[in-house]
């Protein structure tokens, strides 16, 4: 049986197993440690009884007024451990937390547009796409930029009571990454 905890800065130096990975976007070090510091309650692992890590979620809380609301960072679960329903306790936690003590109006995330089997798994647990978001992920590759597009997706949270925060028609509503925050 496993167990969801807290992600610990400890953690950084045992989840190589869950990063090496195509869809896992990795970032520096301090930018871990400032999420554990600033939102260590959005911020929790998934562990294996042998200790071995199995998956992770990083969130915040950001926004002012009606557009206040959780945001998931990164979840990612190691290739040996999916389709288990790790992402969907990790998620279940991270919108638990950011419903009852952030009091959000929803939950956010950004994926990309041809990872089809995350898109599923969100619209599963209830997440609809808000707007794409043109050019959202970029990397410089042998022949120049390489971007790629994502959808903005959420989910509604208890203090949206009549949904105002989603869409139905979000995939034909277009924006730039520059006009993201």
């Amino acid at each position: 049986m496993s167990v969801l905890r807290a992600f610990k800065a400890t953690d950084l130096f045992r989840f190589n197993n869950i990063n090496l990975d195509v869809w896992t976007e990795t970032f520096k070090i301090n930018f871990y440690l400032d999420y554990l510091y600033r939102w260590p309650d959005l911020c929790c692992v998934q562990e294996a009884p042998s200790g071995r890590l199995m998956g992770y979620v990083i969130g915040k809380a950001e926004g002012m007024g009606h557009e206040w609301h959780g945001h998931v960072t990164a979840i990612t679960v190691a290739p040996e451990y999916r389709r288990l329903q790790l992402g969907r306790k990790m998620m279940d936690l991270l919108e638990l937390v950011s419903d009852a003590h952030y009091r959000a109006f929803f939950v956010d995330l950004y994926v990309r547009c041809n990872n089809h089997v995350a898109l599923g798994m969100y619209e599963t647990l209830g997440y609809s796409v808000y707007r794409r978001v043109r050019e959202y992920y970029g990397s410089i590759g042998p022949g120049g930029r390489d971007e790629e597009d994502a959808f903005d997706m959420r989910k509604a949270l208890s203090r949206d009571p009549d949904k105002r925060s989603v869409r139905a028609n979000g995939r034909d509503i277009l924006v730039s990454a520059h006009d993201v925050s």
